[in-house]
Parts: C-alpha cells; sequence; structure tokens
C-alpha cells in the first residue's frame, strides 16, 4: 500500500501504528541512508563508464563505408567486451536496472508487503475484498451468461454504463478465466428454479479503457448477492423478499422465502453496524482524545457476522440484466397516502430512521438504500396471505407474522448468550415509537413493573420472558 494512504489511514485511526524504540529507527536510517548512497555511486559509475565507451557516427565514415572503419569498430567492440569481462571478474559489474529498481522503491518495505499478502488467511481475504469492493463500487460488472462456451480472449462483461466489454489481457482473469465460471453440478438446469445456483461472481473494476476495445483493469472478484446487499446503493425487493432489484439494473431470483427474508434482514442489520462503527471511528479521530473509541469486541464481533455471511451462506438464486424496458417498468409508483397505514410512518427495523411511503417507486422506504414492496409484481404490503406462523431460533416465539415484523424481531432477538445491544436503553426505549413499530402496536400493563408499556404482540411475550 502507497505511503500516501497508510498515512491518511492512520490519522483516522483506522490502521494500527507501529510503535519502535528511537535506536532502532536511527538504526535503521543509518542503513537505508549508507545501502542508497552506494546505489548512486554505482549509477553515477555506470554512467561514466557507459559515456567513455558511448561511439558517434559521423557523415564521413557513414559515406566511406569501408572495410578500415569496420575493422575498427570490431576492434573497439573486443576492447569494449574485454572491458566488461575484467569488471565482472573484479566484482564491479552491477546491473543498472536493478539499481534503478532499488533507488525507486523500498524492496524491504515490498518484501513486507508480499510476505503480508502470502500471510492472508481466507477470513482476511474475504473481508479485504469486501472492503476493496465497496470502495470501488459502483464499478461492477457481470459475467455473460455464456461465457462458459467461450473461449479465454473472448469472455464478456456488462456494467451499468456499457455491455460487451472484456477483461483486459494483463488480468489475471484473462489467463485463467475459468475461476469465473459456474461449476456445472452446481447450476439447476431443470424446473422453476432453472440457473439458480449459489455460486455467482460479479468483478469490481478500477477502470473502464476504451481502445480498439472497451477493456476493465485491476479487478477483484466477490460473491454476487452477499456483495449486492452489503453495498448496493439501492435495494428494492417484492412482498415476499423472492425477488430483489440492485440499483434498478440487476435482478436477483431467490425461490426459498425463508432463506431470502434471513438473508436480506441480516445484510440490513450488518450495514447498520457497519456504518455505526465507521461513523464512531471517525468520530473519534475528528473528535480527539475526549471521545470514546470504538471496543474491539464490537470490531470482532462485526468482522465475525461479515466472514459468515459472505462465505457460509449457501443459498441458491438466479442473477441477470433488466433489459431496458424492464427497468422502464419496474416499480408500482407512487400510492395513495390514505389508503396506507399508520404504522408505515414507523420503521420496523430501524426505530432510529423514518420510514415512509416512497414518492416515486412507491412501497415502504424503510433505510436510505432499502425499500421494500414496491416492484411490479408486489402484493399488498398487508395481505393476510403473507402472515405465517414462524418459530424464532433464539427464543420460545411461534406465531404468524408478515416479512416485515419477522425481519424487526430478527433484529431485536439474540441468542441466550449474548447480551443485548445497549442493554441499559431497553426499557426507556419502550415508551418511544421504536416500540411500537408495527400496527398491532396496544397499550399493556405490566404487574410486576407497574408500568404502562405500548407495545407488540412479540414485544409484550419477550417483555414476559425478561421476568420469567
Amino acid at each position: 500500500m502507497p505511503c500516501p494512504c497508510q498515512e491518511l489511514l492512520r490519522s483516522h485511526g483506522l490502521l494500527e501504528t507501529e510503535y519502535s524504540t528511537s535506536s532502532q529507527d536511527r538504526r535503521q536510517r543509518q542503513e537505508r541512508t549508507s545501502h542508497r548512497r552506494q546505489l548512486h555511486q554505482m549509477k553515477r559509475a555506470h554512467e561514466r563508464q557507459e559515456s567513455g565507451r558511448r561511439k558517434v557516427l559521423k557523415l564521413e565514415e557513414a559515406e566511406g563505408g569501408g572495410s578500415g572503419s569496420s575493422d575498427q569498430g570490431e576492434e573497439e567492440g573486443e576492447a569494449g567486451r574485454r572491458k566488461d569481462r575484467d569488471a565482472t571478474a573484479s566484482g564491479k559489474h552491477v546491473d543498472i536496472q536493478d539499481v534503478k529498481f532499488q533507488l525507486r522503491h523500498s524492496v524491504h518495505e515490498l518484501q513486507g508487503a508480499a510476505s503480508a499478502s502470502q500471510d492472508l488467511s481466507r477470513r482476511q481475504q474475504a473481508l479485504l475484498k469486501l472492503v476493496l469492493c465497496r470502495g470501488l463500487y459502483p464499478q461492477l460488472a457481470l459475467p455473460d451468461e455464456h461465457n462458459a462456451t467461450r473461449k479465454d480472449s473472448e469472455q464478456v462483461f456488462h456494467t451499468r454504463s456499457k455491455q460487451g466489454v472484456l477483461i483486459h489481457p494483463t488480468s489475471v482473469f484473462a489467463s485463467d478465466p475459468e475461476v469465473l465460471h459456474i461449476p456445472e453440478h452446481d447450476s439447476k438446469e431443470q424446473g422453476s428454479e432453472k440457473g439458480q445456483t449459489s455460486k455467482h461472481q460479479m468483478l469490481a473494476f478500477v477502470t473502464l479503457l476504451e481502445t480498439n476495445k472497451p477493456y476493465i483493469t485491476n479487478c477483484v472478484r466477490m460473491p454476487a448477492l452477499q456483495g449486492l446487499l452489503l453495498v448496493g446503493n439501492s435495494v428494492d425487493c417484492n412482498a415476499d423478499c423472492t425477488r430483489v432489484v440492485v440499483d434498478g439494473w440487476l435482478e436477483l431470483v431467490i425461490s426459498d422465502g425463508e432463506a431470502a427474508l434471513g438473508a436480506l434482514s441480516m445484510a440490513l442489520t450488518l450495514r447498520q453496524d457497519w456504518e455505526r462503527l465507521l461513523q464512531a471511528q471517525l468520530g473519534r479521530a475528528a473528535g480527539g482524545a475526549g471521545v470514546l473509541g470504538v471496543p474491539r469486541r464490537d470490531l470482532e464481533k462485526l468482522s465475525d457476522n461479515l466472514v459468515r455471511f459472505l462465505l457460509y451462506n449457501e443459498i441458491s438464486y438466479s442473477l441477470r440484466r433488466l433489459t431496458a424496458l424492464e427497468s422502464q417498468n419496474l416499480y408500482v409508483g407512487p400510492q395513495a397516502q390514505e389508503g396506507l397505514p399508520e404504522a408505515l410512518g414507523l420503521n420496523p427495523l430501524f426505530p432510529s430512521a423514518e420510514a415512509h411511503p416512497d414518492p416515486i417507486k412507491g412501497g415502504l422506504r424503510v433505510t436510505s438504500f432499502f425499500t421494500y414492496n414496491c416492484l411490479t409484481d408486489s402484493k399488498d404490503l398487508y395481505s393476510e396471505c403473507l402472515r405465517t406462523f414462524w418459530s424464532c431460533p433464539h427464543c420460545d416465539l411461534y406465531m404468524p407474522l408478515t416479512p416485515l415484523e419477522r425481519m424487526q424481531h430478527q433484529a431485536t432477538c439474540r441468542p441466550a448468550g449474548e447480551e443485548q445491544p445497549e442493554k441499559g436503553e431497553s426499557e426507556s426505549a419502550s415508551n418511544t415509537a421504536g416500540s411500537s413499530s408495527s400496527g398491532l402496536a396496544r397499550l399493556y400493563h405490566c404487574d410486576v413493573c407497574d408500568k404502562d408499556l405500548t407495545l407488540t404482540s412479540t414485544e409484550i411475550l419477550k417483555h414476559k420472558r425478561q421476568h420469567q
């Protein structure tokens, strides 16, 4: 990583500072200075040697073209070769290109970076790719569905703004495109799940280079479903979350509604935690020593959850690029304000945000990037057919819930051995709008607490279990 990038990350507290003793720093600086002085001496000696051997062809010699000039050139060439052999024998001959490379770059730092990259575990590589993809977003490329039948040099990809781009020949994926192909035994070829697999991948790229052909350069691959849900700027879904459209041009269809709802709920929670910790870290860097830092336990927990979501989330789905006509008729459009329940003004997933009907797409805008039930094939938001019985894996809750109510419960319910976030504020938050995050909220009097609370049926059951 270049030094300016490291200094920028260290100044914001995103990269740990390496500490060393002053004596070690002084000794290392002396060694580097001495080594660079020797390299400069070698370069100057080589330049003097080359300037002494330089021969300029004169016009008279070119016109004469006699044998004498050729004999003289042969003698000088032989003398130069003898001089090189003598210099090699005395140990003074050096590779000038190697000297110039060492003057431009720090070999020690390059070796350290190379060894560090080789020691990365699978977990660290997954997190590093995710961070790179978030930084390169929205420069994403979707592999063409027929790439498996094409030659290595004809692998086609599609970006949002340009279709039919190729991978630059210098890319590692150009010489080994099989790593981007979907294994035949993993893809379903029959029935309604045709083309669904958990191995879809996308490429994040740095530059779209157009010469005689358009090329994408400096690419990194990522799992399509997990990456898009974590970095997408606009995530839209239907009523049962089995159809997801990202940024208006990528469509993901998941036949398993339970798996789709779980993946979407997990992605929303991870994005909220990621943004919260990032803002806290940046606020600490800007506020100075008086601002508390992010606890390492929270960072490790977020890393574990991200790795689990990226590597161990096996969901079969289909991925395709929407056509221009499909993009134009994608959303249901604005709905009548008086026809929507009052609960749409509340946010069932993140009580701190204000959810409201989307004035352009329709449906419910839950967060700044996620809009629920806005696609044209969507059903009624509070249709009774969407309320199905569900059992929470962390508690004893078993009752019919809508997809939004279920995502709300998954965002707040934790395993028995895990502490609830912001545990001290749970009771005070019960009296706010976040506690009545569903249209089923009603007044409930707790005999144990001797308080009147406005809770939903789900929250009443959870409150009762706290006193058992």
